[in-house]
């Protein structure tokens, strides 16, 4: 019982997941935060060769394949991609600002359009959610968060200012 509890605590973060409405944008909102409270060391002045953002970015893919079976194990107490499980939106937020300025702007922007993303499910998510024993719910939030990160850096690119 009690690792239930803490997987439980895990992949409902904290047990936002457990929120009625709205769990995965408040779990995203939450994120966004965290990231522009806690995450500074991915400012441009501390950047020693991109070296934060690439542990940022191993960290994503080690917590990606270690969530993986716990999803799976989730799914089987609350059903096919329960609202419950948000760690999915954590790690597709953190895709969002990878390789981004740390900035205030950059947490909304990240925020505004990886829901964006995660909730319209453009065709390669929306096929990619189907994928089986909890694959299909960390990934697609995970390309959600990639095409927020490539529509961020385009603006970024063509409209430095906007951030």
């Amino acid at each position: 019982m009690k690792l239930k509890f803490v997987r439980n605590f895990f992949v409902s973060v904290g047990f936002l997941g457990y929120f009625p409405y709205a769990s995965g944008t408040i779990t995203s909102a939450a994120i966004a935060v965290v990231y522009y409270f806690f995450f500074d060391f991915l400012s441009p002045q501390h950047q020693v060769l991109f070296l934060p953002n690439f542990l940022l970015f191993s960290s994503i893919l080690i917590l990606t394949l270690i969530f993986v079976p716990i999803i799976k194990s989730a799914e089987k107490d609350w059903g096919r991609d329960s609202k419950k499980i948000v760690i999915d939106e954590v790690l597709g937020y953190l895709v969002a600002v990878l390789f981004m300025p740390h900035s205030l702007l950059v947490a909304i922007y990240a925020f505004i359009t990886f829901r964006i993303f995660d909730i319209a499910k453009p065709p390669i998510i929306d096929e990619v959610q189907l994928l089986p024993h909890g694959w299909g719910v960390i990934l697609d939030d995970l390309l959600a968060g990639l095409y927020a990160n490539i529509t961020l850096q385009m603006i970024n690119l063509f409209f430095p200012r906007f951030f």
